[in-house]
């Protein structure tokens, strides 16, 4: 199979890119403009593969996609660029409706067209995958979880974004018969986790000796999801999806972020005996809470399991400690991050 897939150096896009890689014999066109966020440095082994090609090129760049499409002649789309950090959303919306909504757009119009080249056979087995979030979704009370048909509530600009981009993806399956199939998942974590998310930021921070905020109380709830058991639901959804369907992607690990938080310290303080900072849970430190802050989310991922028996192989608590483990392992990736555009500090205060 001949794959083009969008933000594969980005979190979740790198990790798909590696399985693929690694498992497969599958090639990959990487487009992703390499952001902020983006980083080759989190593709490990595949950048050494020919099975692997990097395209620095902007989904919202109708004629480079078009070039590409023609250069690779893909089996399938797996759209993962995309614009990702709340806080930053609620700093600035543009770039999210740029990339998220006009680049999902673009993307759907170029794939549109070089799948009506194809003939019909290859029509038939081509795939346009759309990977969104649970945020979509809004906010859960203390009971329930999310399903495919849980109406759309989306909360912040960031969710707003990528609730716009699930509707085009449903429309273009719709209206044009491009062959489409989403997932939504709920909170991903594990290796190159870029350092603006909680679970890298309080690990980077607490080496540092530094304050460990927590929104409000700490009281809100996510559901977490190992970054590599996402890929693998990814791949597999792109080979038994069936097209039209969304299929949501969950963990089955709900967490209070104060609780995540405390884990982190704990392990830490196991894992550096004699670090000055232990005990690291000193560092906590409450502080205004996000605007909109969701309470809680929780994915119900029984339709994935039942119809393509996908389920989770990390357990959280074994996750959580190989990635605090490959933060100290590997010092020097996250090192390299930081010493560019973001160094830690708040976003998302608006205003």
């Amino acid at each position: 199979m001949k794959l083009l897939v969008t933000g594969g150096a980005g979190f979740i896009g790198s990790a798909v890119v590696r399985h693929v890689v690694r498992a497969t014999d599958w090639s990959v066109a990487n487009v992703d403009k390499l952001t902020y966020a983006g980083n080759l440095d989190s593709l490990a082994e595949a950048c050494t593969s020919n099975r692997h090609r990097h395209y620095k090129t902007d989904i919202c760049d109708r004629a480079a996609l078009d070039r590409i499409f023609r250069e690779v002649r893909p089996d399938a789309v797996l759209h993962l660029a995309a614009e990702s950090h709340v806080d930053r959303s609620i700093d600035g919306a543009a770039p999210f409706i740029a990339t998220n909504v006009g680049g999902t757009y673009t993307l759907l119009e170029a794939a549109l067209a070089y799948w009506r080249t194809l003939d019909a056979d290859a029509r038939g087995k081509f795939r346009f995958q759309h990977i969104s979030t649970d945020e979509v979704y809004g906010s859960l009370g203390p009971t329930g979880r999310f399903t495919e048909t849980t109406p759309y509530a989306p909360n912040s600009p960031y969710s707003a974004s990528k609730a716009a981009s699930d509707h085009l993806v449903r429309a273009w399956h719709h209206t044009y018969g491009l062959p489409t199939l989403a997932t939504n998942c709920s909170n991903n974590y594990g290796p190159y986790h870029f350092p603006e998310k909680l679970i890298p930021l309080v690990i980077i921070r607490a080496l540092g000796g530094q304050r460990l905020p927590v929104y409000g109380k700490g009281e809100n709830v996510r559901d977490w999801l190992h970054v590599e058991d996402h890929a693998e639901a990814l791949t597999l959804v792109l080979q038994k999806g069936r097209p039209g369907e969304t299929y949501n992607v969950g963990g089955d690990s709900e967490r209070r972020n104060i609780d995540v938080v405390r884990a982190i310290c704990a392990l830490l303080d196991e894992m550096l005996p004699n670090s000055a900072n232990r005990p690291h849970d000193r560092l906590i430190e409450f502080v205004t809470d996000r605007p909109g802050h969701d309470a809680r989310y929780a994915i119900d991922a029984s339709k994935i399991g039942n119809e393509l028996g996908w389920r989770p192989r990390h357990a959280f608590d074994e996750g959580l400690r190989a990635t605090v483990r490959w933060f100290l392992d590997n010092r020097g990736w996250w090192e390299r991050v930081m010493s560019g555009a973001y160094r830690g500090e708040r976003l998302g205060l608006a205003g």
